[in-house]
């Protein structure tokens, strides 16, 4: 299967002329397939855009017969058509089955774009897309590529911001990229352009306090320090900020320790897994014993539920579905220092009891008056 070439790749491809009959933009990460898109949009319709050469369908209401048959009608006054397949990952399996003959003998001077956050790899329709067609990965960035990508959409906008600050809009946003370009677009107009954007000036715009970042919250979990970290979710969501953001924020925070604590195990260094974590190298081990392997598979499997919660509307309440997963995340066994969370308890003692139930979670840490 031919590997996925990146927005950058695409980029160079279509400067040199080169546009093929098919493309798959598949990956989480909206801004990059909204980019993509554009960049597609324009090489194909050209700059002015050409909406009667131009057919938009979506995977939950097409029917693949009819995005075949659009696509094999011959341009009208113009070199090239474009069809779009928007929510591709929602076409039925019958609607996908009729796209395989497409698939097969595209039209040359039609572009056919599907654009999905993911596929199924194990249906036929998917394994005949990504061999037939050009395919550019859209996933998220990795760890290391956020910062760069930041300080490329700074300097697209004339913007100075310092170190510290980059790496503060980084973890507020949540490595979501359109929240990132929002918020160095508003930076770009609230600070002076005689000097360069400091940590203050992101906390300030972003109405949060400093404190309040995922980070903050992550290291308030790992304390089992239950009202800080319940006093940052309430100070963000005071703020304006989306559940849905800060839920995908935290999220985001744990696969990155996972993802330290894993290049740790591999034999990685301290020294890079505190750049990671903006933290003192003499600390990581200490930091990252707070969350053991069992809690963090525990607590992705928390956010999948709160977000499908959220997302369907089921949650009632999104402030209280938030602290009640706060709370599920601070309760939970402490290893004592330097050594591993037992895996299970010791033969013949009681079974840990667990409760649920915000009210007497909360009772119990009531400060005595």
């Amino acid at each position: 299967m031919p590997q996925a070439v990146s927005l950058s790749q695409l980029t160079q491809q279509l400067a040199q002329g080169a546009v093929a009959p098919l493309y798959a933009l598949i990956g989480e990460e909206d801004l990059l397939r909204d980019a993509a898109l554009a960049q597609l949009k324009q090489s194909v319709l050209g700059a002015e855009g050409d909406d009667f050469n131009c057919d938009v369908f979506y995977g939950d209401e097409a029917e693949g017969t009819q995005i075949a048959a659009c696509a094999s009608e011959v341009a009208v006054f113009a070199a090239r058509r474009l069809v779009i397949v928007k929510a591709a990952d929602k076409l039925p399996a019958r609607q996908c089955e009729a796209l395989l003959p497409y698939l097969k003998e595209p039209n040359e001077s039609t572009t056919v774009v599907f654009v999905a956050p993911k596929l199924d790899g194990r249906l036929k329709f998917t394994q005949a897309l990504m061999q037939a067609s050009v395919a550019v990965d859209c996933a998220p960035l990795k760890e290391g590529q956020l910062v760069p990508w930041l300080k490329q959409e700074a300097d697209r906008l004339g913007v100075r911001i310092e170190e510290e600050a980059l790496h503060l809009l980084k973890e507020v946003c949540g490595g979501s990229l359109y929240a990132v370009r929002r918020e160095v677009e508003k930076l770009a107009s609230y600070v002076p352009a005689d000097r360069a954007v400091t940590a203050a000036d992101v906390a300030a715009l972003r109405g949060t306090e400093p404190g309040a970042s995922v980070f903050d919250l992550a290291t308030a979990i790992g304390a089992k320090n239950r009202g800080r970290a319940l006093g940052i979710v309430a100070r963000n969501l005071e703020a304006g900020e989306a559940p849905l953001r800060i839920l995908g924020s935290l999220a985001w925070q744990y696969r990155r320790l996972w993802k330290v604590k894993e290049l740790l195990r591999q034999g990685g260094r301290e020294g890079e897994a505190a750049r990671t974590l903006r933290m003192d190298p003499y600390k990581v081990r200490a930091f990252l014993g707070q969350f053991p392997e069992g809690h963090l598979q525990e607590a992705l499997r928390a956010f999948l539920e709160a977000d499908g919660k959220l997302k369907g509307g089921s949650a009632g309440r999104p402030a209280m579905l938030l602290d009640r997963l706060i709370l599920q995340l601070c309760d939970r066994p402490q290893p004592e220092a330097g050594k591993p969370a037992p895996a299970s308890s010791p033969p013949g003692a009681a079974p840990r009891a667990r409760t649920l139930s915000n009210v007497r979670t909360i009772s119990a840490t009531r400060p005595r008056s």
